[in-house]
């Protein structure tokens, strides 16, 4: 797929320059509206200087920044096991460096998306909705569409796109913020005495004001005429890689039509997403200003697939459903097509099935997990959920009365045994193994002797992990 690869970095220059044209006339306008003389030179000048700033931090720290505003937070393997499965799973099947960094987002909203500046350095956000309402081979689909962005080298593209049209964004909403409180038009005066050089100034005034409301959408408009052919081919990926072209389909149908709205997103991020979460549910809904395929149209292509999951097999199933004929109905590169595997389509994994109220209870939990709330279980069933703001030392168990430690309250106690990370000399060999007795198999808080909070979720089986803060090995005794 070098052909793709090549492709995708030409598509990347060409947003760059695109893009900063647009932030040159919005800075033409805005300046024109203050200052009639030089003001246009002005506005070019910032908006040339924050075209510079926001490429430079799109491509160093881009990504952090989608991550933050999408308030990701990144977890460690025992929060949830199978995602951790799952993403090295792909990561080994995409052939990739290194296994990217993995993020969950606090919301019941489904949804997932991938940033970064390469391979080496990128991470995959997904919500804790998704993780509740997927099965494992639908989540498998989802990683897999995203590590195809990754492997695809789509991601600079993405993260470029998301601060960049953020930039813009954020410029449109300062400047008609200014109007309001500024009273509009009574900021803008005429310096010249004739009539036309009034009527002309009036002209700039409303075309500044036009082109601040339209700029953002001609931005969005922009990334869409290059970004969604992306979106299938990421697709097409995705089925080489699992095998399995209905968990994709499957997992799509189910983001579509979830009831949930995905608060964190925007206009920026709107587009890094697996499905654009600021859309109207459903699965048809597609317009100008969207960044990615319809989606009935996606599963209907996944589900069209018939024999192996070759590229050559997808380009065949697209061509079905899209209808037309000729190079628009193409999308497979050369290379692609000539890269023929006979791997068959795989049956699915059988799971458990889980009530809705399972599912319901299994996401708060981890968004609590997320945020840093203390699980305390009681013998009597109950499992106890504390804010990581609770302060006092202990707390009863509403259930029975029975008084429990709260975990962090026993970190004097465990330093005085376990000498702090922190403490360590140059010389001093690794931290001692801490060895965790689990009470019960379902979701558990402990404290590590280097002070930082440890999670385990029901789905943790493993005998040991590392402790990220101070790398001490940490046994895990299973209750019997």
């Amino acid at each position: 797929m070098w052909e793709l690869i090549a492709a995708n970095k030409r598509k990347s220059i060409i947003l760059f320059v695109a893009m900063g044209f647009c932030l040159f006339l919005l800075g033409y306008f805005i300046g024109s509206y203050f200052s009639a003389d030089s003001g246009w030179l002005i506005g070019i000048s910032i908006a040339f200087l924050v075209w510079i700033i926001m490429s430079l931090v799109s491509y160093y720290s881009g990504d952090s920044i989608l991550l933050s505003i999408s308030h990701a937070q990144k977890v460690n393997p025992q929060i949830h096991p199978q995602l951790y499965n799952v993403v090295e799973e792909m990561k080994i099947a995409a052939n990739l460096p290194v296994i990217p960094k993995i993020y969950i987002i606090p919301e019941s909203a489904p949804n997932a998306f991938a940033v970064g500046r390469n391979p080496e350095k990128s991470a995959i956000a997904v919500t804790a909705g998704l993780l509740s309402e997927l099965n494992r081979d639908e989540l498998q689909g989802v990683i897999a569409h995203e590590m195809s962005h990754i492997m695809n080298r789509d991601i600079l593209f993405m993260t470029f796109s998301g601060v960049m049209l953020g930039s813009i964004v954020f410029l449109s909403h300062i400047f008609l913020r200014s109007l309001w409180f500024s009273g509009g038009g009574r900021r803008f005066r005429s310096k010249s005495s004739g009539k036309a050089g009034g009527q002309l100034q009036l002209i700039m005034m409303a075309a500044s004001i036009l082109f601040a409301i339209l700029a953002p959408l001609l931005a969005q408009i922009l990334y869409f005429a290059i970004s969604r052919k992306r979106e299938y081919l990421a697709d097409a990926s995705a089925v080489r890689l699992t095998r399995y072209p209905e968990g994709l389909a499957s997992a799509l149908e189910k983001i579509s039509y979830s009831e949930f709205d995905l608060k964190s997103a925007n206009k920026a991020t709107a587009a890094l997403y697996i499905i654009n979460p600021l859309k109207k549910k459903g699965l048809s809904f597609s317009n100008l200003s969207s960044t990615h395929p319809p989606i009935d149209k996606r599963i209907e292509i996944l589900r069209k697939i018939s024999g192996s999951v070759d590229y050559i097999n997808y380009q065949r199933a697209f061509a079905h459903v899209d209808g037309k004929k000729g190079h628009s109905s193409v999308i497979i590169p050369t290379s692609g097509m000539r890269d023929i595997q006979d791997f068959e389509i795989r049956k699915p994994i059988p799971e458990k099935q889980v009530t809705t109220q399972s599912r319901v209870r299994e996401v708060g939990d981890l968004i609590r997990a997320i945020n840093k709330y203390a699980f305390i279980p009681c013998a009597c069933g109950l499992k106890i959920k504390t804010p990581p703001n609770y302060k006092k030392p202990t707390i009863k168990c509403p259930k029975c009365g029975t008084v429990h430690i709260i975990p962090v309250a026993e970190l004097s106690a465990i330093s005085k045994a376990f000498p702090s990370s922190k403490e360590k000399t140059k010389n001093e060999v690794d931290p001692e193994t801490f060895v965790y007795k689990r009470k019960t198999k379902g979701w558990e808080s402990f404290v590590c002797p280097c002070g930082s909070v440890k999670q385990i979720s029901p789905l943790f089986s493993k005998s040991y992990f590392y402790c990220n803060e101070c790398e001490r090995k940490i046994e895990i005794v299973n209750p019997e």
